[in-house]
């Protein structure tokens, strides 16, 4: 094990549970703190309308080498003392195949914002998480956070066999690009050019990029060859916390209904080993013991999510880490997979809490409609137009849209119930408020012990100590 890897790295989680004070956090006891990339656009636009409590998000904008790009943002979103509550917040711009200059700018400076703050004042390492599946804002996501000098990017959710070729391009300050996978037609490469938003002598740092997969056959795929090849992978197993790989072959359940995964599904370690690439090891890994079995395995560490979510330093919203708290100490937490709610056809991780989409009654109460449009797919229509679907969209535009049926039992919005996750919850005009969704892991008793010696929380830098106690 190198003694320059990290041996803790914090999962990036949610939209904004690992914010920039989670990631900073951790960075600062000398592992890798991670911040979420997923719709980061949209977080920033709602701060901004909050009114940027403390500055925060203007002071890291200050930064930013473009600050015409900086104005134009803040002229657009930023409400001085904040908008009224039952206001509802100023959407940003829908990602598109066909990108407009707007939606760029925010999702640039967003990205930046996000990892400025969580490396400002110390010299620990940064990362940052994105969502292959994804694809259409990861070019314009990367640039950002590369601008502000993130050590490390992670990407899973997908094959991300695009990324080390997309980051030494934006290194370079040249042209890059994503392909975006289009149903019904050819995948569509979307674009971000350096050089319409800072100047050529621009200076920015090429961070190592890490693979989130949960079998040796993908690792082995993306390390083959040079243009693939990741700087280490995260091997995730199918009870870590937010989206999961399906169980390889046909699907069966056990008497909870949830997914049953096989020896298939569990990657060979001996084999990763013959890849030569350090690798981090995820899904029940947050306990000292753990950790020092990954270390005997040949893991350069572990990946941990759940214990940092619960900690007092994550974005959850006060009354969201409440209410989990409340259930931890009852033990009456319940986590379940669920294969049927996420847009995206993956199974996920999702705590049962009152008042939450995860509840029937939460469920039946919420309009259903896709306003936010992170989980879209771009589709080719008959008439060779590009449209876009998302099956928690109304069911008769689904359908219309060429979806199928089956597709649409017990979808929901994920987006709008990530954020509302974080305190920026949507408000209706009929003043209906979106409730939030929350994931997590299969382990939560990691959480369980440190509050039972912080019954009032524990921070991120004490869930840090307990995890390397044993080392």
């Amino acid at each position: 094990m190198s003694k320059n890897l990290p041996v803790i790295i914090q999962g990036g989680m949610g939209i904004a549970v690992s914010n920039w004070e989670l990631a900073k956090t951790v960075s600062m006891q000398g592992q890798l703190g991670v911040v979420s990339g997923t719709a980061i656009d949209n977080v920033l636009a709602r701060r901004l309308q909050d009114g940027d409590k403390n500055g925060m998000c203007r002071r890291a904008m200050s930064h930013f080498p473009n600050q015409e790009l900086v104005k134009h943002v803040l002229d657009k979103y930023f409400i001085e003392g904040g908008k009224a509550p039952e206001t509802p917040y100023i959407m940003v711009p829908k990602i598109t195949l066909d990108q407009k200059r707007d939606a760029q700018e925010i999702l640039i400076l967003s990205n930046f914002v996000e990892v400025w703050l969580a490396k400002e004042g110390h010299d620990g390492i940064v990362g940052i998480n994105f969502l292959h599946k994804i694809q259409m804002t990861t070019a314009a996501s990367v640039f950002g956070a590369m601008l502000a000098g993130v050590d490390y990017i992670i990407m899973g959710a997908g094959i991300p066999r695009e990324l080390p070729k997309l980051i030494r391009q934006i290194e370079k300050l040249q042209v890059g690009s994503v392909p975006v996978d289009v149903i019904g037609g050819q995948s569509v490469s979307t674009s971000i050019n350096p050089l319409d938003f800072v100047s050529p002598d621009t200076k920015i740092k090429k961070p190592k990029f890490l693979a989130i997969i949960s079998v040796d056959i993908l690792g082995q795929y993306l390390a083959r060859d040079e243009e693939t090849r990741p700087d280490g992978f995260i091997i995730e197993h199918n009870s870590a916390g937010g989206h999961n790989a399906p169980p390889r072959g046909k699907y069966e359940f056990d008497e909870n209904g949830e997914p049953i995964y096989g020896p298939k599904d569990i990657a060979d370690l001996e084999k990763m080993k013959k890849l030569g690439l350090p690798f981090w090891l995820a899904g029940t890994y947050g306990n000292p013991n753990r950790v020092i079995e990954a270390l005997e395995a040949g893991a350069a560490g572990v990946q941990v999510g759940t214990l940092f979510a619960i900690s007092n330093h994550s974005g959850f919203s006060d009354k969201t880490r409440k209410q989990l708290l409340e259930k931890l100490k009852s033990n009456s937490l319940d986590v379940k997979t669920d294969v049927k709610a996420s847009p995206t056809s993956f199974p996920i991780k999702i705590a049962k809490l009152e008042g939450h989409t995860s509840t029937s009654e939460g469920f039946a109460a919420r309009p259903k409609l896709c306003d936010l449009g992170y989980l879209r797919e771009p589709v080719r229509s008959e008439t060779g137009r590009t449209i876009y679907r998302c099956p928690s969209e109304p069911d008769d535009q689904f359908i219309k849209k060429g979806g199928a049926v089956e597709d649409i039992d017990g979808r929901k919005c994920l987006c709008n119930g990530l954020m509302s996750n974080i305190g920026l919850p949507q408000v209706r005009k009929d003043g209906y408020v979106e409730a939030p969704i929350v994931t997590l892991g299969s382990d939560i008793e990691g959480a369980k012990i440190l509050l039972k010696s912080h019954p009032d929380g524990y921070g991120a830098d004490e869930a840090v100590k307990w995890l390397l106690s044993l080392i």
